[in-house]
C-alpha cells in the first residue's frame, strides 16, 4: 500500500525536494514520516522499488531507504535507476544500515551510486534530520544549476538565431551594392542615368550602417554607457520627427497613421535624438508587423506628472507569455522573421534601455497573435520653464566644417582619400597621410586645425600619433578626432587618455562630425 505523508496540497517545489522513503516496516514508515513532517520535510512513502523508481522520475530531493530493502537485486536496480540522471543531477541516497559489519547490499549501492550516505541505526532524530537537511540543501543547489543551464541554453539558442539573422540582413544590401557597382564600372553612364544607382548604393550603405550601429550601441546603452544631451522637449515635436523617419515604411505598407495629440502641449526633459529614436523604432516595429493597408494610431496623453505615448496597431500581435520578455536581448516572436523586413530584433531592447535612462517605463500589450499590439511609453513631465530664451541657430554642417584645415590619417588609402574628398567638397582644406610617420611630416608644413586619425593603423597607431602631436607646443590649438570601428567603453577611455577631443565611429556621419565640432567650439 502507498501512503502520502502529507495531507495538504503538495507544491511543485515540495515535489522537487520531497524525501522518498522505503522502510523495512510500515511502522518504521509512520514513525519516520511523523519525525520528518515535524521538521518541515515533505515525504512520500513507497511500498515497492518499482514505485520508488517511478516517483524519482516525478521529482525527488533525496532517497531514504533501509538496508533491508536493498536485498537481492534491488540494490543494483536502484543503482540503475539513479544512473540515468541528467548531467546536472546528483540525487542524494541515504541508507539506514544495521549496526555492525558492512553488508553486500550496501557495498553494491555504494559502488553503483556516487552520492550515497550510510547512517547506522539506531540513529538520533536530530542526526537524521540534519543529514536530510544537508542533502536537500545540496539538491536545491542542483536545481539552481539546472535553471542556470536551461537559461544558458535558451540564451545560446537565441544568440544563434540572432547571428543567423544578422548574417542574412548584412548579405541583403550587398547584392544590390554589387549589382550597382558592376553596372557603373562596365557601362559608361551620364550623370543623370547614374544617379539612381548612386542613390541605391547610398540607401544600402545607410541600411548596413544602421545595422552595425545598432549592434555597437545596444551594449553601451543597456549598460548605461552613454551621455544624454538633455533639454526641454515638446513631445508633439518628438513624435513628428519620429513619424518623419518612419514615413517610408508607412508608405511602403500603405498604412493609415493617425496621431492623436494631447489637449495641451506636453514637455519632457530628454535627449531629442534618443527619444526620436525610441518612437521611430516603435513606429517602424508597428509598420513591419502590420499587414499591408493596416492602421496605426499614436495617442499622446497626460497622466498626472507623466506624459504617456501609446502606439497601437492592428497587426501580428504578441503571445501573452512574451509580453514581458519581448524587450530582452535576442528575443524574437516565433514565426515573425519574414515580417521583420530587415531588422535584427534588438530594437525593443534599445527602446527599453533608452526610455529607462530618461526615467520612464515601456510596456507591451496584446490580446494574442493576430490581435494587434500596443506599446506604452511613460516619461516624467519637465518642470515648466522658458526653454526658448537665448537660443541661437546652429551653423550648418558646411559652415562648421569649411572653417578648418583638416588632416586625414588612415592606412586604408580608399577610406582616407574619399573622406578627404568629401570634406573638400564641403569647403575644408585637406591633406592626407597613410601612416603615423607620414602624418607627422605633413603636419609640419600643412599646419592643420583639425586632424582625423584612424586608431587601428600598423606601426604607429592613432593613439601614439595623437600623443606625439599633443607633445608639440606649436600645435596646442589642434583639435584631434579619433576615427575607429571600436566603440566599447574601454576603447573610449584609452582614446581619451591619448589626448583626443572626440571619438567618431566608422563610417563618418557628416552631421555627427559637424555637431562634434560645434560642441568643441563652445568649450
Amino acid at each position: 500500500m502507498t501512503t502520502n505523508a502529507t495531507a495538504s496540497t503538495i507544491t511543485q517545489e515540495d515535489t522537487q525536494l520531497r524525501v522518498l522513503l522505503r522502510t523495512a516496516t510500515s511502522r518504521d514508515a509512520v514513525m519516520a514520516t511523523a519525525v520528518l513532517e515535524r521538521a518541515g520535510i515533505a515525504t512520500r512513502v513507497c511500498a515497492t522499488l518499482q514505485e520508488l523508481v517511478l516517483e524519482i522520475g516525478r521529482g525527488a530531493g533525496a532517497i531514504l531507504v533501509s538496508e533491508e530493502m536493498l536485498s537481492g537485486d534491488d540494490a543494483a536496480a536502484l543503482s540503475d535507476a539513479v544512473s540515468v540522471q541528467p548531467p546536472w543531477s546528483d540525487l542524494p541516497v541515504l541508507v539506514l544500515a544495521r549496526q555492525g559489519a558492512d553488508s553486500r547490499a550496501i557495498a553494491v549501492a555504494m559502488e553503483g551510486m556516487a552520492n550515497v550516505t550510510v547512517l547506522e541505526r539506531p540513529i538520533r532524530v536530530a542526526a537524521l534530520v540534519s543529514a536530510l537537511r544537508s542533502a536537500l540543501r545540496a539538491r536545491r543547489r542542483q536545481y539552481e544549476l539546472r535553471r542556470i543551464l536551461d537559461d544558458l541554453s535558451e540564451a545560446d539558442k537565441r544568440k544563434t538565431e540572432f547571428l543567423a539573422t544578422l548574417a542574412h540582413e548584412l548579405r541583403n544590401p550587398m547584392a544590390p551594392l554589387s549589382t550597382a557597382l558592376a553596372i557603373l564600372t562596365r557601362k559608361p553612364l551620364t550623370p543623370e542615368a547614374a544617379l539612381p544607382y548612386y542613390r541605391l548604393m547610398g540607401r544600402q550603405i545607410d541600411h548596413m550602417v544602421r545595422l552595425v550601429n545598432d549592434l555597437m550601441e545596444v551594449s553601451r546603452i543597456t549598460r548605461g554607457k552613454i551621455e544624454l544631451q538633455l533639454g526641454e522637449l515638446k513631445i508633439d515635436q518628438v513624435i513628428r520627427d519620429a513619424v518623419e523617419l518612419s514615413r517610408p515604411l508607412m508608405d511602403a505598407g500603405r498604412h493609415r497613421l493617425e496621431v492623436h495629440a494631447a489637449d495641451a502641449p506636453l514637455a519632457v526633459e530628454g535627449d531629442g535624438v534618443r527619444l526620436t529614436q525610441v518612437f521611430s523604432n516603435l513606429l517602424n516595429n508597428a509598420a513591419k508587423y502590420t499587414p499591408e493597408g493596416g492602421r496605426i494610431d499614436v495617442f499622446v496623453e497626460r497622466d498626472g506628472t507623466n506624459a504617456v505615448v501609446r502606439i497601437r496597431d492592428n497587426g501580428a500581435g504578441l503571445p501573452r507569455d512574451m509580453l514581458a520578455s519581448i524587450f530582452d536581448m535576442f528575443v524574437q516572436v516565433s514565426g515573425t522573421a519574414r515580417a521583420a523586413q530587415g531588422g535584427l530584433g534588438i530594437g525593443l531592447t534599445l527602446v527599453k534601455s533608452l526610455v529607462e535612462l530618461h526615467g520612464g517605463t515601456v510596456s507591451a500589450k496584446s490580446e494574442g497573435l493576430g490581435q494587434g499590439s500596443e506599446f506604452v511609453v511613460t516619461l516624467p513631465l519637465a518642470i515648466a520653464h522658458d526653454a526658448g530664451a537665448g537660443k541661437r541657430a546652429a551653423p550648418s554642417t558646411e559652415a562648421a566644417i569649411a572653417r578648418h584645415s583638416i588632416l586625414v590619417v588612415d592606412d586604408n588609402r580608399d577610406a582616407a582619400e574619399s573622406l578627404a574628398a568629401l570634406l573638400g567638397l564641403l569647403g575644408a582644406r585637406t591633406a592626407v597621410a597613410f601612416s603615423g610617420t607620414e602624418a607627422l611630416t605633413i603636419a609640419e608644413s600643412f599646419r592643420p586645425s583639425l586632424a582625423i586619425l584612424d586608431i587601428g593603423m600598423p606601426g604607429m597607431d592613432g593613439c601614439e600619433l595623437a600623443r606625439r602631436l599633443r607633445a608639440d607646443p606649436a600645435r596646442s590649438g589642434l583639435t584631434l578626432i579619433a576615427l575607429t570601428g571600436w566603440g566599447q567603453p574601454d576603447d573610449r577611455v584609452r582614446i581619451a587618455q591619448a589626448g583626443f577631443d572626440h571619438h567618431l565611429l566608422k563610417p563618418v556621419d557628416m552631421e555627427e562630425l559637424s555637431m562634434a565640432l560645434r560642441r568643441l567650439a563652445q568649450r
